[in-house]
């Protein structure tokens, strides 16, 4: 018999409580993003600030990039008091939705004609703290399901954070038209709206406060690393020093290590997948709001098309995207997911030369939101597969660094690129970075069969 899922039983999986609850992480995990990439961009533009200045800018989301540099903190260190009453997952996600909230206030209250490099700070501040909240919430949701909710789980999740980031995207450049102006540069407008974005941050609060903590083998992580202090003590280490270097063996060294024995020598194989994925739409995504500006579409034009076809689209594809991996599989989808996001880009260099043409923005963005919703949805499946539920906060947030690590680099430049070859050659270029990724997919592929039927031989 067929081991597939009836697409009934496929689809009544999004009504699990632990699916709806990772819908509202997912919202609060994607609100900050835009705040600091494309709608800044797009603020920053109407402040008539540079494109080289505003590709510089993005390099505050770099943070997302290296969060695994203190994911072993939030992984393994209880916060004080905090942690006795919430627990260690939920104790660092309250703590970083606070410290998000706070910083678009402090970025609402800087005016980037006078005040570019405070905003600057408040959004790396915001990066940060989003990232935090990132290597909690991915930590979360793979404690909190088994594997065969993961697909669902990840569609919800990113569900939540597509609609957090048309929220973000299209509805900040609705209100900062509604509140200030629709066709020129005002300030008032742009800081109402960063206002309002943190208040929106209560949402994530309260689904913090409301949740329960996942179960965590805390006193196994504990008799493990005392196992390790008794061991270097034995070996004539001070006991401070033992302490220190037990944690640091059992929090960062572990993580990382069992990965490479797990994978061998498709580790760095299935690095180079990940940190090369999202490339496309990652360095293509910067200059998207710019374009618009540009192109002279209003924020209204580009908030109302946005919000109308890019959520129906974002909806459909990021639940298509989790019931086609549970029909056909991660890697299939993962291949798709890739084609499709890196073909969307050559419908902006179409644009482009056809000029102010709301027809085909709708096209584009709708197009734009299915691809991402699917490619998404399968890359947070593929991740979570590779992810040892032991060390999850720390693995995943290796991952997810590594994902957005190089792209983001490339991003920072593009601004100069749009400045010396213009939009259409970027957008195309842009396309075309996807096609390594193709290639990585199939390799992985043909790597994972070999391992497979390797297992199974002996």
């Amino acid at each position: 018999m067929s081991n597939k899922l009836s697409w009934r039983d496929a689809l009544a999986v999004y009504l699990q409580a632990r699916v709806l609850i990772l819908f509202a992480m997912g919202f609060s995990s994607g609100l900050p993003l835009l705040l600091v990439f494309g709608t800044l961009s797009f603020w920053l533009r109407e402040a008539q600030i540079s494109l080289t200045d505003i590709g510089y800018m993005s390099w505050v989301a770099l943070a997302y990039g290296v969060k695994w540099l203190w994911s072993p903190l939030v992984d393994r260190l209880p916060l004080p008091l905090l942690s006795r009453l919430l627990g260690r997952r939920r104790s660092w996600m309250l703590l970083s939705q606070l410290l998000i909230a706070s910083a678009l206030v402090g970025m609402a209250f800087c005016d980037p004609q006078t005040q570019l490099a405070q905003l600057a700070l408040f959004a790396l501040l915001v990066a940060f703290s989003s990232a935090t909240q990132d290597i909690v919430i991915d930590a979360y949701r793979i404690e909190s399901a088994p594997e065969r909710l993961q697909a669902a789980m990840a569609a919800a999740y990113m569900t939540g954070y597509r609609l957090a980031m048309i929220m973000a995207g299209a509805g900040a450049l609705a209100l900062a038209a509604w509140l200030g102006s629709n066709s020129g540069y005002d300030y008032r407008g742009w800081q109402l709206t960063y206002l309002l974005m943190a208040a929106l941050m209560s949402l994530g609060i309260i689904t913090t406060l409301l949740c329960h903590e996942p179960v965590i083998d805390v006193a196994g992580q504990d008799s493990q690393q005392a196992a390790r202090k008794a061991q270097l003590l034995s070996r004539g280490w001070p006991r401070s020093l033992a302490g220190l270097g037990a944690w640091v063996h059992e929090a960062i060294w572990c993580p990382f290590a069992d990965f490479f024995h797990r994978y061998g020598r498709s580790a760095l194989l299935i690095l180079g997948l990940i940190a090369c994925y999202r490339i496309s739409d990652v360095v293509m995504g910067v200059m998207s709001n710019s374009f618009y500006v540009d192109m002279q579409f209003s924020k209204t034009e580009v908030a109302t098309i946005t919000k109308v076809y890019g959520v129906i689209m974002t909806l459909v594809g990021a639940a298509l995207g989790g019931v086609l991996v549970m029909r056909f599989g991660t890697l299939r989808i993962l291949f798709v997911g890739a084609l499709l996001t890196a073909s969307t880009n050559l419908l902006f260099a179409l644009l482009n030369e056809m000029g102010h043409n709301l027809q085909l923005l709708t096209l584009i963005i709708s197009l734009d939101n299915l691809s991402a919703g699917i490619a998404t949805a399968a890359f947070i499946t593929y991740l979570s597969s590779l992810t040892n539920v032991a060390f999850s906060a720390t693995q995943y947030a290796l991952f997810s660094s590594v994902m957005l690590l190089l792209p983001k680099l490339l991003a920072g430049f593009s601004g100069a690129v749009v400045e010396q070859v213009g939009y259409s050659a970027f957008f195309v270029g842009t396309s075309l970075l996807g096609v390594p990724v193709l290639l990585l997919i199939v390799w992985v592929a043909k790597r994972a069969n070999r391992f497979t039927a390797e297992a199974e031989s002996s």
